[in-house]
């Protein structure tokens, strides 16, 4: 679907994406019934082509955060190890943004990279060579915990056990970041939501964002119970919330795991049509958290499930067209820009 860009000037800093090459792993997946797998088999491949062509698509997009994705890992490296191609290569991908040949735009100018927190303080040598990769452009690690009985709910590729940042092992390579300074992402599912605020109260001054207004699940036994679960899921929202250490990112609704829409990929779905089916989920986290701890995401390509780039932010544009400037420019660029060190991006 084509549509005229909202407000095309407003400056954008897409806080969460990824890149990967998956064509040598889809054969893993011979028969892709599950949705997730089935989108991403469309979708192969998403590296520094793709990624220009949706920054440069019509909206402000002056700088983006790499999330990541398992993407990359160093082949015949030590397992703790192979974590750091993935860091090594999305640097690489930034340094060919930067060089100014594509224009003022900044991919991956913040880089988030993954270690495996549940080796406890042994982590601690795996986030200083991630650092040691991207020395200008490393910021945190995001180690997801999503999880749920329901096996038809993640499907194959996801393999997080039940009540990892609950973990004692976990939670001591956890303590690892606040001590190099170090952002955390988490990535896991409404149900989930307890565990996550446990984490943050345990540690009050680590800098924490919740992925994907923490994951409404439409997918497997939770098919059809988006509305009979929202009171829980806005409950916990609002618990969460009171932690001033953590911020939320608005998006990931398109994914699908939330069933918003319940077929894709690129459901073809008008930004009008997006937001109403968002709103309530959007709203709640923007009214809880407040702009200054609130940043829209892309979550791409992932979400291309449900929506083209240009017309997932027309969408996300919808939903604040009664909000005031300086809250756009929070929850566009200006939370994610101090939350990720991108301050320099606005000027």
């Amino acid at each position: 679907m084509s549509e005229a860009i909202l407000e095309p000037e407003l400056p954008i800093i897409d806080p969460h994406h990824h890149l990967w090459d998956l064509r040598p792993v889809m054969g893993a997946f011979p028969e892709p019934h599950h949705h997730f797998v089935a989108s991403v088999a469309r979708s192969p491949y998403y590296t520094f082509n793709e990624l220009h062509a949706d920054m440069t698509s019509g909206q402000n997009v002056i700088g983006t955060v790499y999330m990541e994705c398992g993407a990359f890992y160093r082949a015949g490296a030590d397992e703790a190890l192979k974590v750091v191609g993935e860091v090594e290569y999305v640097n690489g991908v930034a340094a060919q943004g930067a060089s100014g040949l594509y224009g003022a735009m900044r991919p991956c100018a913040a880089i988030i990279g993954h270690a495996d927190l549940t080796r406890g303080s042994a982590a601690g040598a795996v986030l200083d060579a991630l650092a040691s990769a991207a020395p200008d452009r490393f910021r945190g690690i995001r180690h997801a915990a999503a999880w749920d009985a329901d096996p038809d709910v993640l499907g194959p590729p996801f393999h997080a056990p039940a009540g990892l940042y609950l973990d004692s092992k976990f939670r001591e390579g956890f303590a690892e970041l606040g001590k190099r300074g170090l952002t955390f992402d988490a990535w896991l599912l409404e149900p989930q939501l307890g565990d996550f605020l446990s984490l943050a109260k345990a540690f009050p001054d680590q800098p924490i964002v919740l992925d994907h207004c923490g994951t409404p699940l439409g997918m497997g036994s939770y098919h059809g119970k988006l509305h009979e679960r929202f009171d829980t899921w806005r409950a916990s929202i609002k618990a969460i919330a009171e932690c001033p250490n953590v911020s939320v990112k608005l998006g990931g609704l398109a994914m699908s795991f939330a069933g918003m829409p319940d077929h894709g990929p690129e459901a073809g779905l008008s930004s009008e049509v997006l937001a109403a089916m968002w709103r309530p989920y959007i709203e709640t986290c923007i009214e809880a958290f407040g702009p200054d701890r609130a940043m829209f995401e892309s979550n791409y390509p992932v979400d291309k499930w449900g929506a083209s780039y240009p017309v997932l932010w027309n969408a996300f544009k919808r939903l604040t067209l009664g909000a005031s400037a300086d809250e756009k420019r929070a929850l566009y660029a200006g939370t994610a820009a101090r939350f990720y060190g991108l301050e320099y991006l606005l000027g």
